[in-house]
C-alpha cells in the first residue's frame, strides 16, 4: 500500500513540474458589414405613357423599349447585390 501511495505521489509531482504550453490559435470568424453601393433608380419606363387610343403599332414599341429597359435595370440590381458578397 505505501509503495501504491508512493507511486502515485511521484506521478503526481511529474504532472506538476512540466510547464503549461502556450499556443496562439487564430479564430476566424464572419462579420456582418454593411453594404454600401450606389442606389440603383427605377427608369420612366417606356409604356407608362401609352394610351388606350394609341395606334397598336405605337404600343408595341413601346412595350419593346420597355423590355430593353427592363433587362437593363435587373442587370444594375444584379450588379449591386454582387457587389455586396
Amino acid at each position: 500500500m505505501r509503495l501504491l501511495l508512493m507511486g502515485l505521489v511521484v506521478l503526481l509531482a511529474g504532472c506538476v513540474t512540466q510547464e503549461p504550453e502556450v499556443r496562439t490559435v487564430r479564430v476566424e470568424v464572419p462579420v456582418l458589414v454593411p453594404c454600401r453601393t450606389q442606389e440603383v433608380t427605377v427608369p420612366p419606363w417606356a409604356a407608362a405613357s401609352v394610351k388606350k387610343a394609341d395606334p397598336l403599332e405605337l404600343k408595341v414599341r413601346a412595350l419593346l423599349a420597355e423590355r430593353r429597359q427592363r433587362i437593363g435595370y435587373e442587370r444594375e440590381l444584379v450588379a449591386a447585390v454582387g457587389a455586396c458578397r
